[in-house]
Formats: C-alpha cells, structure tokens, sequence
C-alpha cells in the first residue's frame, strides 16, 4: 500500500461524505414525509445542504445519507484525519488529485475480497517498524523509477525465484552471503545495465 492509496482512500470518503461536512446555502427546506422520516441530525444535514438535497436524484439523496451516516460513525481522531486528508488532497497539484481520485475509483471497483486482503495488507504494513516501512517504501519508490524493460526483468526474476525450490533458493541466498561487497555491487550494477 503506498500514503497515495491511503489519501485516495480518504479523500474519497471525505468527498462523497462531503453532504455531511459541508454547508452549503439554505433555502426552505422540503416538505412532506420524505423528511419526517429522517432522523433529526439527518434532517439538520439535508436542511444545510438544501441547495444540493434538491438537485440530486433519489440514488444521490440515498448516497448522501449514507454517507453521512458514516461519517457519524467515525471517531473524533478518524474525523480529524479525514480532514487533514482533505486539506492535503486541496494542496496537490491537479494532475496528482486526479491520480488520486482515479485510484479511488479503482478501488471501489475491487470485488469486496479483494479490498479486505489489501485492507489486511496495509494493516499488516502499518504494524512494521517504521525502519522497515520506510524500507519498502524507498524499494516501491525504486521499482516505479525503473524503465519498463527493467521491470519485466525483475518480474521474470521473481517468477523464476517462486519457481525455486526450498533448495535451491538456500543455495542462491548461500551464494549471495559469500559474495564480498563490491561483488554485490558489481552484480548490481550489471543487473542495472541490462
């Protein structure tokens, strides 16, 4: 998972929960049972954000109640976060908010699985040390630089590695230990030209 996926994640929330957290202009709010049967922070929200309520279609009105009901359930500090997110995702440069905004909307797309194992996945990230989430990072930051002949050559390299047997990868780790640093670096830099 990378800090982008996290803020996609958030802005995302934030910018559909925006119903919830924003006020825009009142205007007479709308009658009828629609409203009565709204809880009454529900109906406070919808009497905010009138202007809008009165706009959207009965999907986007559903939406928007959902949405704000989530973002009742969060926690203060989620809240918080949420909104120092938000304020982030305003200071990016606009080609970068569409990236993040398109990253959302792939994630939301993801079957529910999916999104639960790279939940766990991230989870599991956050629980590193911070030394060895930095680690990851800087290779993440590594692979993204490398050309794409460069990339499909590590892929090829970790395929074949998968296809190793427990032996056999013993021995190639073996192999590595024994060599001195400036073999390393050499067999680097050579892996690098190719």
């Amino acid at each position: 998972m990378t800090r982008r996926w996290l803020c996609a994640s958030l802005v995302g929330l934030l910018v559909v929960a925006g119903a919830g957290a924003s006020s825009l202009a009142s205007a007479q709010p709308p009658g009828g049972s629609e409203l009565e049967r709204l809880a009454p922070d529900e109906r406070a929200m919808v009497e905010r954000n009138l202007e809008r309520w009165n706009r959207a279609s009965p999907l986007e009105r559903q939406r928007m109640l959902e949405n704000y009901r989530r973002w009742k359930s969060m926690s203060p500090e989620q809240r918080e976060s949420a909104r120092e997110n938000l304020e982030r995702f305003k200071g990016m440069a606009p080609e970068e908010r569409h990236r993040v905004l398109r990253d959302f909307q792939r994630w939301n797309e993801l079957p529910p699985e999916r999104r639960r194992e790279l939940q766990q996945s991230y989870d599991r990230f956050q629980q590193l040390p911070p030394e060895r989430r930095e680690r990851i990072l800087e290779r993440q930051r590594e692979f993204e630089a490398m050309t794409p002949e460069q990339r499909e050559h590590l892929k090829h390299n970790w395929d074949r590695w998968q296809k190793m047997s427990p032996a056999e990868r013993d021995a190639a780790r073996q192999r590595w230990q024994q060599m001195s640093p400036e073999e390393r670096r050499s067999a680097r830099d050579q892996w690098r030209r190719k």
